[in-house]
């Protein structure tokens, strides 16, 4: 991606100083997905770093990864997997906890989603400190399914997030956008 597309990108990102707390400047996606020019860049550049690798389905975790997975499914010709919070998928599913920096929570995704086969691209608004998508990979793989990578909007850097899921799993992790600090 060129220094002009994410310039404009980066000017299309709201950055909110003390919210939700004192310290903490909160990146405001929402900004960006209300500009269609800045939504459709980001979503074609999440799905670029992917287009040659074979992916069968995107998984997208609830819920801002839904409005990124699905423009990239549909841009890499895939199937979308959504992977939810406990107790709102109808089907037999896996259920996995994790913890995020402020407490813990569940992702469950139905035990028929993803097949052997499948070839899976894991897709997600922003990566911090890497629980949401741990869970999220290990789902993809109870299913039995081949991670070949995971894809976000934002990174901060500086929670480790993304480095953790590259050494853990060995997985190609992209962002488009990065920054340094939480």
């Amino acid at each position: 991606m060129s220094a002009e597309c994410l310039e404009f990108l980066n000017a299309s990102l709201k950055s909110i100083p003390d919210f939700p707390k004192p310290g903490i400047i909160f990146r405001d996606i929402t900004s960006l997905c209300e500009n269609p020019k800045a939504f459709a860049m980001l979503c074609e550049a999440m799905a670029d770093s992917f287009r040659y690798m074979g992916i069968s389905k995107v998984a997208a975790t609830e819920a801002r990864g839904f409005v990124f997975g699905s423009p990239v499914a549909a841009a890499l010709n895939s199937g979308l997997v959504m992977i939810r919070k406990k107790g709102k998928l109808p089907r037999e599913v896996y259920r996995e906890d994790y913890e995020l920096e402020y407490g813990s929570d569940t992702l469950e995704i139905h035990q028929d989603a993803i097949r052997p086969e499948d070839r899976v691209l894991i897709v997600d608004d922003l990566i911090a400190t890497g629980g949401t998508m741990e869970a999220a990979i290990k789902l993809v793989q109870r299913c039995g399914g081949r991670v070949m990578g995971a894809s976000f909007a934002i990174n901060l850097a500086g929670l480790g997030g993304a480095l953790k899921i590259q050494q853990e799993f060995g997985i190609k992790v992209f962002s488009v956008l990065n920054f340094d600090g939480a």
